[in-house]
């Protein structure tokens, strides 16, 4: 069985909050920040539109197949997570972090 680590860089946002039920918002939310992290666009041109929406749809697929298995409740409903919900990066910058890759000083 492969084990994961248990911090995520701070690249990858997580998604959903494990406190509550999952929205259906948020699991593509979720499937598009997969798709854009793998093919290296934030914004498909007209020409990959189609791709980059069906790798969307299955990716999300996919996720929710996945977190019904685990027994996630899952609801309709928008991505709850917004911009700036959660702590600022000044915040966070001045608070360690528990990933093991070094980080360059940084000018305050």
């Amino acid at each position: 069985m492969t084990r994961y680590p248990a911090v995520m860089c701070r690249s990858i946002k997580p998604l959903r909050r494990r406190e509550t039920e999952t929205t259906t918002g948020e699991i593509e939310a979720a499937a598009r920040q997969f798709v854009r992290k793998v093919s290296g666009y934030r914004v498909p041109s007209n020409q990959n539109a189609e791709a980059f929406d069906a790798a969307i749809a299955d990716v999300a697929i996919a996720s929710r197949r996945m977190l019904e298995a685990l027994g996630v409740e899952i609801v309709e409903g928008p991505d709850r997570w917004t911009p700036g919900s959660g702590s600022s990066r000044r915040a966070q910058a001045s608070e360690p972090h528990a990933h093991p890759h070094p980080h360059a000083a940084t000018a305050g």
